[in-house]
């Protein structure tokens, strides 16, 4: 069966899907505490806007909405970086292993994303 025209974009969002996805079960190997618990409100919060607003792009109207919500979706992917970094793992390895994994996912997925607005401009 031949793949739809537009594969990539679908690929993409569902990229975006599992690292908002694999955010959350990261959130829930974390020691609770007071910081972790408003930390982890925001991480989920970005990391959930990498790909809402990548999707909010696919559906643009014009190349200037759809540039815009591509430079969000990169912020939010940059915002997401710094709260995991911020989060606090209780100097528990695997969990800092995950961490790590994470914020390469983002690291990427910001590319992504900045190369996507270099090529629609």
């Amino acid at each position: 069966m031949d793949k739809p025209k537009n594969s990539k974009r679908f690929d993409l969002e569902e990229r975006c899907f599992e690292f908002a996805r694999d955010v959350r079960v990261f959130v829930k190997s974390l020691p609770r505490n007071l910081h972790n618990v408003e930390d982890a409100k925001q991480l989920i919060r970005s990391s959930g806007s990498v790909g809402a607003n990548y999707i909010e792009a696919n559906e643009a109207l014009t190349k200037k909405d759809f540039a815009h919500r591509i430079k969000i979706s990169r912020k939010e992917a940059k915002e997401t970086i710094y709260w995991l970094r911020l989060v606090d793992c209780g100097g528990d390895k695997e969990t800092d292993g995950l961490r790590y994994n994470l914020v390469r996912e983002a690291t990427e997925l910001m590319k992504i994303m900045s190369a996507i607005m270099r090529k629609s401009v």
